[in-house]
């Protein structure tokens, strides 16, 4: 990457600091000049604190780091996961015979329809009765197991597109190695009408299979009927007692957080139905069409990964509050925290070398209204500036419209206040006691993004979260990062393993340091 481009860039952000946002917004055509659409998706960051000169160095940014270049490449299933020796291919989940997908030179459709088709008419049967539970009963529960990748997006949608469930059977999911995540969902369920997924590619997940063997366990002379798989490995599914035609694969193309597009989003499938489901892989679809084509002064995902390059590298905010008004994507900030985070939180560049800048910021967030009640005050008058992407629907997913109405009235109204504060004169002018105006000011002059849809259905959904797919990737490559393995989560899962014995008592811990002897000892004490 041109170091010019960054000192360009550096000179925009000292030309803007001393900047206020009531400055820049005396343009009355802001508002136009920094905002984009896609059909009733519209992206506003004009409350950010740019102007056309440093979006134009942004851009610029973009295009010495070659986005185009590694776009076209990962669309042409190029093995850009360069660490594992993988292509990266989840486009190709929700693409079409027509969109010509290719791994190691076959279509990926011969390999993508079948088990799509398998596990669809699967969902199907199960929601109309035709596939039945082991007394001949009609399914009323299911519980996903797994975690990661296989727990955080089905949870998420299945939450968020609860309104499509119809008659479908409850969905509910588990992911927590702790006993009490299993024994909750459980208790009130009947074994003899619940089926039981496990998620996982290789069937020895620790956390997942320890689950598993619980819920077997517990679905007792049922388990035969009432599970499935959503894994590769036949030969331990076969051996766990789950029939082959029960259990729907994936493949290595297909990184775990950006697997809910395939046989991992049954339990969504089964939530909503096949309909709704391809519904859902259209919105993304129509995401990944635009991405791979508008250009990038136009390009959706290219803009919001641009902002956030701008607020991390320049501004140096090294956080991001996620806000959706919206109750059903109260799993959003979760989902996104574990693709943002585990994609792009590296110290360490493709070719090895220790990056020079700072990367992945640390993103969380929970639904409006209740997040004004809870930390905005930091936000709005903290010492940190935190940038904020808020999320709403123009319309409401409920029948109380008028409640629709207060909740897009707050969802405008912080992002009003966060950029435009309030003086110290505005509060004057209030009649507010003299002793009180420092505390009743507010800076303003913090940025934030809105991301508006018509409504929250499959379409607009899967659009979202391929929005979000897409936005990593280009900051990954921006950063010079491989944006699709994840060894940081390695060394914990290795020394836990090597410390089971241990606490149960059955090996020594004395080659553990010292802190981790003095928690072992006061475990024992307390067992």
């Amino acid at each position: 990457m041109p170091q010019k481009i960054w000192n360009s860039l550096q000179s925009h952000w000292d030309r803007l600091q001393p900047l206020h946002l009531r400055t820049l917004f005396e343009d009355q055509n802001r508002f136009a000049a920094f905002s984009r659409t896609l059909d009733d998706l519209t992206i506003d960051f004009s409350k950010e604190r740019i102007d056309g000169d440093a979006l134009g160095a942004l851009l610029d940014l973009a295009r010495g780091a070659d986005v185009e270049g590694r776009r076209a490449a990962m669309f042409a299933g190029e093995r850009i996961n360069s660490t594992e020796d993988r292509e990266v291919l989840h486009v190709a989940l929700r693409g079409t015979r027509e969109d010509g997908f290719q791994v190691d030179g076959a279509p990926t459709s011969d390999l993508i329809d079948p088990v799509l088709e398998a596990f669809l008419s699967f969902a199907d049967g199960v929601r109309s009765g035709q596939i039945k539970a082991h007394n001949s009963q009609t399914f009323t529960d299911v519980i996903n197991i797994g975690i990661g990748g296989s727990d955080l997006g089905p949870v998420m949608v299945a939450r968020a597109l609860s309104p499509y469930r119809g008659t479908g059977p409850r969905v509910h999911f588990v992911s927590n190695v702790d006993g009490a995540h299993l024994a909750d969902v459980t208790s009130g369920l009947n074994p003899e009408t619940t089926l039981v997924l496990i998620a996982s590619k290789t069937f020895t997940t620790q956390e997942t299979m320890t689950n598993a063997a619980a819920a077997k366990r517990w679905l007792g002379e049922n388990a035969g009927s009432n599970m499935a798989a959503l894994s590769t490995n036949l030969e331990a599914t076969e051996a766990f007692g789950i029939p082959e035609a029960r259990v729907f694969g994936f493949w290595d193309w297909v990184g775990g957080r950006y697997s809910v597009w395939s046989a991992i989003g049954l339990s969504v499938a089964l939530s909503i139905g096949s309909e709704h489901f391809r519904a859902f892989l259209n919105g993304a679809r129509s995401m990944d069409q635009h991405f791979q084509t508008a250009p990038l002064e136009d390009n959706l995902p290219v803009l919001l990964a641009l902002i956030g390059i701008w607020r991390r590298n320049l501004m140096g905010c090294a956080t991001v509050a996620m806000i959706p008004y919206d109750q059903r994507l109260e799993r959003l900030p979760a989902y996104v925290q574990q693709l943002d985070m585990e994609s792009n939180g590296k110290s360490v560049s493709l070719g090895g070398d220790g990056l020079e800048r700072s990367s992945g910021p640390v993103i969380w967030g929970e639904p409006g209204t209740n997040a004004q009640h809870s930390f905005f005050q930091l936000i709005h008058q903290g010492t940190d500036i935190i940038p904020v992407d808020f999320i709403v629907s123009a319309q409401s997913g409920s029948q109380y419209k008028d409640q629709h109405e207060l909740l897009l009235a707050n969802c405008l109204a912080q992002s009003e206040a966060l950029a435009f504060g309030k003086t110290a004169k505005e509060v004057e002018d209030e009649g507010v006691a003299s002793a009180l105006i420092p505390h009743k000011v507010f800076p303003g002059n913090r940025p934030s993004t809105t991301i508006l849809h018509k409504s929250l259905d499959p379409f607009a959904l899967g659009r979202l979260i391929a929005l979000f797919e897409h936005k990593v990737f280009v900051q990954g490559t921006i950063w010079g990062v491989n944006s699709y393995d994840q060894w940081g989560v390695e060394l914990g899962k290795a020394l836990a393993q090597a410390l089971v014995p241990i606490v149960r008592q059955e090996a020594s811990g004395e080659d553990k340091d010292a802190s981790t002897r003095g928690l072992l000892d006061a475990i024992k004490g307390l067992s």
